[in-house]
């Protein structure tokens, strides 16, 4: 089995000659549409993700596009097909193409979410919530397990953004994914617009939950913008959009978790009505200065030490 360790992903490289330790860099998705402008300058300590069934071909201008970028900086293959959280085993064939990608670009991070969305063979375009209940744990941890065997290295498991919650589960989004990772040996993502909107949609507190996340675990961290909507009872809805910049929300959350979890890798989720280039780094950058000033606070001691102490007691 393979257990996680952050520390073991501080090998990727960046510009040829140059390391690029992993703890606090900052990326965020990669679109066709930016690359002239993200080739013609340097994102310091970056890094870009990709969708990983986006480049399941053999060949191609995909391939050509992601290979020009993985020449100047580490990428991120994030999954969003495998149905981790499903009844049936994983696809075998979509299995073998995920390994290949992993073999072909040697990702800084490779990761999955929490959820399925696939059953009898049929795709649905969706990322489905799970019941939390110790069978499906235990579904969960063996593809989990089979994914982390195919590829030969520790994923990392997202926690979910949620708009319904099964009445049947008999432990917390928290518990679950802690338990997950401690029996599979996996690191996790955590997404921060995912435990806000989730929070909002289901009326609970989003600091508690993040006082709650195992955040020992965490390996990387997503930002991203949501929608907002009323539902049938003219509740607030959010909607994990990935459309718009990060709220100021969420970018209060992300200074929470940092200030206990430390200098986290972190991305930029944007995925439709995309911004000028100019935007999307500009968000970078703000996640950037975020991990500055909290190395900037540390060395001074019992400062930090009262930082640290407070998230364990939180």
């Amino acid at each position: 089995m393979n257990t996680f360790d952050r520390s073991a992903t501080t090998h990727a490289q960046g510009r040829p000659g140059r390391a690029m330790p992993n703890i606090g860099l900052v990326g965020t998705s990669f679109k066709h549409e930016h690359l002239a402008a993200i080739l013609e300058e340097d994102l310091y300590d970056g890094f870009f993700e990709v969708h990983a069934e986006n480049y399941m071909g053999a060949g191609g201008a995909p391939h050509r596009v992601l290979s020009a970028v993985r020449e100047r900086y580490p990428v991120s293959l994030h999954g969003v097909c495998m149905s981790i959280g499903g009844p049936d085993r994983l696809d075998a064939g979509h299995l073998a193409r995920f390994r290949e990608l992993v073999a072909r670009y040697e990702p800084a991070f490779v990761s999955e979410h929490l959820a399925w969305s696939s059953h009898g063979g049929v795709f649905f375009n969706d990322l489905l919530p799970l019941p939390y209940t110790e069978s499906t744990l235990n579904k969960v941890c063996d593809h989990i397990d089979q994914m982390q065997e195919a590829i030969g290295r520790p994923m990392l498991l997202e926690n979910p953004s949620t708009y319904v919650a099964f009445a049947s589960s008999t432990m917390s989004e928290t518990e679950f994914i802690r338990a997950a990772a401690q029996r599979a040996g996996c690191g996790l993502l955590l997404d921060v617009n995912n435990v806000f909107v989730s929070a909002v949609n289901h009326g609970h507190s989003a600091q508690a939950y993040l006082a709650d996340f195992p955040l020992d675990y965490v390996g990387e961290i997503h930002l991203a913008g949501h929608s907002e909507q009323r539902d049938d009872d003219h509740a607030p809805l959010l909607i994990d959009s990935h459309d718009r910049a990060v709220a100021d929300a969420v970018w209060t959350l992300y200074r929470d978790v940092i200030a206990c979890a430390g200098p986290v890798p972190t991305l930029i989720e944007w995925d439709s009505q995309l911004p000028a280039w100019p935007e999307l780094r500009a968000q970078a950058h703000t996640a950037r200065r975020i991990l500055a000033a909290h190395a900037a606070e540390r060395p001074r001691g019992s400062a930090a030490a009262r930082t640290e102490r407070a998230c364990h007691e939180a």
